[in-house]
């Protein structure tokens, strides 16, 4: 109770007015109106923190030049123009907050709730990490030819939004890995405030990847402009919800039951063979779409050279994705268990409708994927187990067995009545 009872004295100030506001009385709000769980303290510490950071940058709003109508067009440019002939350091004077913890925990909804507290004249954008990245290389493309391409987007982006909200940061590509410091240390130059969420903790991004080397630079820069803060929480948030097997499907051979919940989807439209554009002129082919739904094998959307801008561009134009024979996920397919992880991820951060035939449940999806620890004390083989099976289908794999618990928690939430019935309010109202 003493902590919930912060809530009531919280106030700040803005313009010379003072105001109650903040995530904190949010947070309140919501669990008053009973749209939120009561209760857990390790929540309410990071709402602190994101309180702490809100007063901060409520505060210092002219300094870290957050409002956007706050300077003139003129001003903006001349700054522009002196930072390029005299370069400087201009270190924002309020630190960005990383927020890193385990599936469910409330990371992505602690972040949207200080995220919306904050003015709307303000510079600011939240974004998934996956979208910045595709954003950023998008950039670089088509900056391709310039003396430092990097730090012109770094200034676009700077210019755009000082404060960057980035969900869900995790580093799998080498590409990315090789840029983020340099990129980072440009934008934190040029003002920006970081607030991001992830599954790992700073000194565990990229862990193991290639090159690693060449990105450690990058956490000591991120733990030097961020506070650092773990979420504890041992209840996952989604598998609260009352999880149904109306859009999930467990079994081989579903063909003809898919394309009938398809059919049914689609309603009096006829499906025909689509293309989506996406990045840089690439065109996806969608095998059959119709009303905002798209029909997929496995092999069609995951088991090829896809990546996530090639989802991200299918749920600009389709809502719901129908997909027809998801694996059981082992060595031999880690290529396209990496896929299906990503695209789940898209259809989560997008809030798109998910209907698909699976060989086992979500859990059972990733039994054979394990991260190092997992495997260092894993029980010896028996007799009973076969070793070739063994062999062919363990995958020891740090960041895809740290991403699966994401994903079995994602799958079971999207599965959900209140995640489909949220669904069906959004893209009721767009239409």
């Amino acid at each position: 109770m003493s902590s919930r009872a912060k809530f009531a004295d919280v106030a700040t100030v803005y313009n010379g007015v003072e105001t109650r506001g903040g995530p904190l009385v949010e947070y309140e709000r919501r669990i008053a109106e009973g749209e939120l769980l009561d209760g857990d303290a390790c929540q309410v510490g990071t709402l602190q923190e994101l309180q702490r950071l809100y007063d901060q940058l409520i505060e210092k709003a002219e300094d870290c030049r957050l409002d956007k109508y706050a300077s003139s067009d003129k001003a903006s440019r001349s700054r522009w123009l002196w930072s390029r002939l005299l370069p400087q350091s201009s270190c924002a004077p309020v630190k960005g907050l990383y927020l890193y913890g385990g599936v469910g925990t409330g990371k992505t909804m602690l972040m949207d709730l200080f995220f919306d507290q904050l003015p709307a004249s303000w510079r600011k954008k939240r974004i998934h990490f996956h979208n910045f990245m595709l954003n950023v290389h998008s950039r670089l493309q088509k900056h391709k030819g310039v003396a430092d391409p990097l730090e012109v987007v770094a200034g676009e982006i700077s210019d755009e939004s000082i404060l960057l909200c980035l969900d869900e940061f995790m580093v799998t590509d080498v590409a990315d890995a090789l840029i983020l410091n340099r990129l980072f240390r440009q934008l934190f130059s040029n003002g920006a405030i970081l607030v991001a969420t992830s599954n790992r903790a700073p000194d565990n991004l990229y862990e193991r990847g290639l090159q690693r080397d060449l990105f450690l630079p990058f956490i000591a820069t991120l733990k030097e402009r961020c506070v650092v803060r773990e979420i504890g929480s041992a209840v996952d948030y989604r598998k609260l919800t009352s999880a149904e097997q109306g859009f999930y499907f467990i079994g081989k051979d579903l063909s003809s039951v898919i394309k009938k919940h398809f059919q049914m989807l689609v309603g009096d439209a006829q499906p025909v063979p689509q293309e989506v554009e996406v990045v840089m002129g690439r065109k996806l082919q969608v095998p059959l779409g119709a009303n905002g739904c798209a029909l997929f094998s496995f092999e069609e959307l995951c088991d090829r050279p896809l990546g996530a801008a090639d989802y991200f561009g299918l749920f600009k134009k389709f809502h719901t994705v129908a997909l027809d024979g998801v694996p059981i996920f082992g060595l031999h397919n880690k290529t396209a268990a990496y896929r299906f992880v990503t695209l789940v991820d898209v259809i989560y951060e997008n809030r798109a409708r998910l209907l698909c035939t699976a060989e086992g449940t979500p859990v059972e999806l990733f039994e054979n994927i394990v991260t190092i620890s997992d495997a260092q004390h894993m029980a010896p083989r028996t007799s009973s187990r076969s070793r070739k099976n063994d062999d062919f289908d363990l995958c020891v794999d740090n960041e895809l067995g740290f991403a699966k618990d994401r994903t079995i928690s994602r799958l079971t939430e999207m599965n959900s009545k209140e995640y489909l019935e949220q669904h069906a309010e959004i893209f009721t109202s767009d239409t």
